[in-house]
């Protein structure tokens, strides 16, 4: 009965003898290790077994958020350069902008009055950083003005007469990358200053506090007073005296004496000093004091000569302290 049942289950009969249940019993361990082996694969597939506890099961959603971390991250597109120019000429205008407002402008020569020094046509760079620390025009420096009023009143402003070449001009000189054609400003040489005497006869020579000017910088052929001679003056305070190097070309402070002021210019209407010639290159040149101005005496608070000890080191310190000393005299005097 009990073989028959056997029979059954494994869908097959089985021989009688003393074999038989051997056979049987070898067949039937066959399933039992197929088993283990199904159920050992089925472990390693899930992490089980006898090294460690199983791990748990995870979804595949968060299997595809693993593998998108996994990969390497894409690099960042840069921005094209078109579309940083607009950018870089706004920077690049701002500063300008702040260079011309703040520390140095650019002028052109209109006029031969300055020549040999300067020469129509060139641009020169003027220092306007000095001024805002209280810094003022001192004798020898090439400086350029405002029309004090009444100078430049025949003269005709300098600008293009295509409209688009007129826009690009006021926006260059604008941010200070091209002179303005608008403005009426001067550039000359400061010969005296607030509280000196200043005069001319004849033939010359141009004298300061009684102090002859050896001039080498007048243009070639000129006298010191060209066609105008003047003087005594008595600058006042808070104003300069101002002459063009090509002194019978340069309409100066001698040919304005009959306007307020005499013939002076206000402090207050300087630009800056004229350091360098930076345009054509072929011009370039730095525009330093010329060393006439350092002249023992020249200043009307210095004693004309020296205590003879001291002598030879005054001579040697005077160009050093000249400027510190004249700031202080005006001072005083004011």
């Amino acid at each position: 009965m009990g073989d028959l049942v056997i029979g059954a289950r494994s869908g097959a009969g089985e021989p009688e003898g003393p074999g038989g249940r051997v056979s049987r019993s070898a067949e039937s361990s066959a399933p039992s290790t197929a088993g283990e082996d199904a159920a050992a694969q089925n472990a390693d597939a899930h992490g089980t077994g006898a090294d460690g506890p199983p791990e748990p099961q995870r979804s595949e959603s968060e299997q595809v958020n693993e593998s998108d971390s996994e990969a390497p991250a894409k690099p960042r597109k840069q921005r094209s350069f078109l579309k940083e120019l607009p950018i870089l000429i706004g920077i690049a205008l701002i500063l300008a902008l702040v260079i011309k407002t703040f520390f140095v402008q650019a002028f052109s020569i209109p006029s031969e009055s300055m020549q040999n020094t300067l020469q129509v046509g060139d641009r020169v760079l003027v220092d306007k950083l000095t001024p805002w620390f209280g810094s003022e025009p001192e004798r020898g420096d090439v400086v350029v003005f405002h029309d004090p009023g009444g100078w430049l009143n025949d003269e005709p402003t300098q600008q293009s007469t295509n409209s688009f070449v007129r826009g690009v001009q006021d926006v260059l000189s604008f941010v200070g990358l091209m002179p303005s054609a608008n403005e009426k400003d001067l550039i000359k040489r400061v010969i005296a200053v607030g509280g000196d005497t200043v005069e001319c006869k004849d033939d010359g020579p141009v004298k300061v506090n009684g102090v002859a000017l050896n001039e080498p910088y007048v243009y070639q052929g000129n006298t010191p007073c060209g066609t105008q001679p003047f003087g005594p003056v008595k600058v006042p305070n808070g104003r300069i005296w101002v002459m063009g190097d090509h002194r019978a070309d340069s309409l100066d402070s001698r040919f304005h004496m009959d306007q307020p002021g005499g013939g002076t210019v206000p402090v207050d209407n300087v630009i800056g000093r004229a350091f360098v010639v930076a345009w054509p290159v072929s011009h370039w040149s730095t525009l330093p004091v010329p060393d006439t101005f350092d002249q023992t005496g020249l200043s009307a608070a210095l004693p004309a000569a020296p205590p003879v000890g001291g002598a030879v080191g005054a001579v040697a310190l005077l160009p050093l302290v000249r400027r510190v000393r004249t700031r202080k005299e005006r001072r005083k005097e004011s």
